[in-house]
């Protein structure tokens, strides 16, 4: 892990543990082992103001491409769960891949357990695509 733990932009963070404790993590049974590992990694994650956060961390609206256990490579945006639109590459935080992602930065390598199994991806690139601002949730 490139940067020792996960980071988190203070809004981002703030939002994130609202919607978790909200969300009840839902109702899928591995989205909710994902989520709660997530929640964990909240516990030791580095919090930092916007003008301190690092251009290569997944972040909510970064665009990252990803190669999973070598196979396979794509370019997903992770989004709040109201913005998500599978069409078009927006997955949300609250999905197995999008909690995985989270904090992470560039050249990282992940294990995350998935309804098919324990995979390995590595974050190849990451885009920054606007600036996150949290609207109403909607789950």
């Amino acid at each position: 892990m490139k940067y020792g733990s996960i980071m988190l932009e203070k809004k981002e963070y703030v939002y994130i543990k609202r919607i978790l404790n909200i969300s009840g993590y839902v109702g899928d049974h591995e989205i909710q082992k994902s989520l709660a590992k997530f929640s964990e990694e909240l516990k030791s994650a580095h919090i930092l103001d916007e003008a301190e956060m690092p251009d290569d961390v997944v972040r909510l609206n970064s665009i990252v491409r990803v190669t999973v256990n070598n196979n396979w490579e794509k370019s997903i945006q992770i989004v709040q769960p109201s913005e998500k639109d599978i069409k078009n590459n927006k997955i949300s935080i609250l999905t197995t891949m999008g909690s995985a992602l989270m904090g992470y930065s560039k050249d990282d390598i992940i294990e995350w357990d998935f309804p098919n199994g324990k995979q390995q991806i590595k974050i190849t690139e990451v885009t920054q695509e606007g600036t996150f601002s949290p609207i109403e949730i909607i789950l």
